[in-house]
């Protein structure tokens, strides 16, 4: 079996005080009800399991029913991490789920085709993430604003999500960073631990993460909402 792990336990600091990116109403929907219809319709996602914030757990159940969110079979409260809120969502998935693909509940254009890009990815290689080729200049700074060198794009890449990865993999990679000491912001961080071979998997610009107030506006445009 192949579940998803949506991730919508942050605290949005960067959106302002009190606010929760996830929730935010875009057009007629939440910002997350398009990331939870995005894997519903996908043929090959068996079930969702939603990670929130402890005070959203009613508010997210009820955003499941009233959009028709079938496939999702649990919500749970996230971590204090974004480590901890992947790993509580792993610990609540049957023995029988092979594959998991982890993505963020602010990226709510991603699309089915994307999802099944990177699940036909873990099957063949053992993961799959969504990732785009870095096109600006990139420049490394070490101290303050002045710049120390510039950095070869060429063999840059931005990572989004969806990630997917052969469960096993996902698991030994996190216990390797647990006994490391390890945090991690990236599941595939946690698989390079264990894994010489991540696969990327082509995306575009248009799978944008919602961060700042700023960013509203984008994917309402893109979602044409």
């Amino acid at each position: 079996m192949i579940f998803a792990i949506i991730v919508a336990a942050g605290k949005s600091d960067r959106m302002g005080s009190n606010v929760d990116k996830a929730f935010l109403s875009l057009g007629t929907q939440p910002v997350l009800a398009y990331c939870l219809q995005a894997f519903e319709k996908c043929p090959e996602i068996d079930g969702i399991v939603l990670v929130v914030r402890k005070d959203r757990l009613e508010p997210a159940r009820g955003l499941v029913q009233i959009f028709g969110c079938s496939k999702v079979a649990k919500v749970v409260v996230g971590g204090a991490s974004r480590q901890a809120s992947v790993l509580n969502g792993l610990a609540v998935l049957s023995d029988d789920v092979k594959f998991v693909s982890i993505h963020d509940g602010a990226r709510p254009c991603v699309t089915t085709a994307l999802i099944s890009e990177t699940i036909k990815a873990a099957k063949r290689y053992g993961s799959g993430v969504a990732a785009m080729k870095v096109t600006d200049t990139v420049k490394e700074v070490k101290h303050g604003i002045t710049v120390a060198r510039t950095v070869d794009r060429s063999m840059l890449w931005a990572v989004q999500t969806p990630q997917t990865f052969r469960r096993d993999l996902l698991e030994k990679g996190y216990a390797t960073a647990r006994k490391k000491g390890l945090s991690m912001t990236d599941d595939a961080s946690a698989v390079e631990l264990v894994s010489k071979e991540v696969r990327l998997v082509p995306s575009t610009w248009s799978n944008v993460k919602v961060t700042v107030p700023e960013d509203l506006a984008i994917v309402a445009a893109l979602l044409k909402v």
